[in-house]
């Protein structure tokens, strides 16, 4: 089965935006109000091919503060309406703008920070072959990655040397298997750990796309 058209992906993040509006403005509102500006964070990230361009997300840190690139549970830096919107994932949505934009997909691997990157790794050359997206394989199953990354001594190494090549594993396997059957499956099981975070089931989720069916 050929994969989800482009052109679909972005005709469904602007009706995403027009359906989404009140909740996104409900929730700027509310990030003005408790934590000031800036509402939108946005970082580098690597795109397709190696192509860096700015993702976008809610605010849900505090503004200024330094610290690693990889955030763990009870992070001092996340504020309290921050811990709501990593939650349910709704620090997300803004990066449907990158979607409709062209720069992700709905689906596809978690674009990376540049310093986390080597584009010279043979794996990492097959993840960049295709558009990341606002999720996938990876970030299905590691969905409770804060959680997971709270209990590790550094949290960046740890990050760097388990986590990272899994997801990579993980990305390559989906870029495998890919199709709009997948895809939709992928974005349909976002969207109910996100609303129904105690729901999530890691191991399911591996047996799903992961176990080899008979021929």
């Amino acid at each position: 089965m050929p994969k989800t058209p482009a052109v679909l992906d972005r005709l469904a993040a602007g009706l995403g935006l027009l359906i989404l509006s009140p909740a996104l403005i409900l929730i700027a509102a509310a990030i003005l109000a408790l934590d000031g500006r800036p509402i939108l964070f946005s970082q580098k990230r690597m795109g397709r091919g190696g192509k860096l361009f700015d993702l976008y997300k809610f605010r849900s840190m505090t503004n200024g503060v330094a610290g690693t690139g990889v955030t763990a549970a009870a992070d001092p830096r996340v504020t309290r309406i921050g811990r709501i919107l990593r939650r349910y994932k709704l620090d997300e949505f803004p990066q449907l703008w990158n979607v409709f934009r062209g720069d992700m997909r709905l689906v596809g691997p978690r674009p990376e920070i540049p310093r986390m990157v080597d584009l010279q790794s043979p794996v990492w050359q097959g993840v960049l072959t295709v558009s990341p997206g606002i999720t996938d394989l990876a970030t299905l199953i590691y969905r409770n990655e804060e959680e997971l990354l709270a209990a590790a001594a550094d949290v960046e190494h740890y990050y760097r040397e388990t986590v990272l090549p899994h997801k990579l594993s993980l990305n390559l396997r989906y870029i495998e298997i890919r199709n709009v059957a997948t895809d939709l499956a992928i974005v349909l099981l976002t969207i109910r750990y996100a609303l129904l975070p105690k729901q999530f089931n890691a191991e399911r989720i591996t047996k799903m796309f992961l176990t080899e069916r008979p021929q």
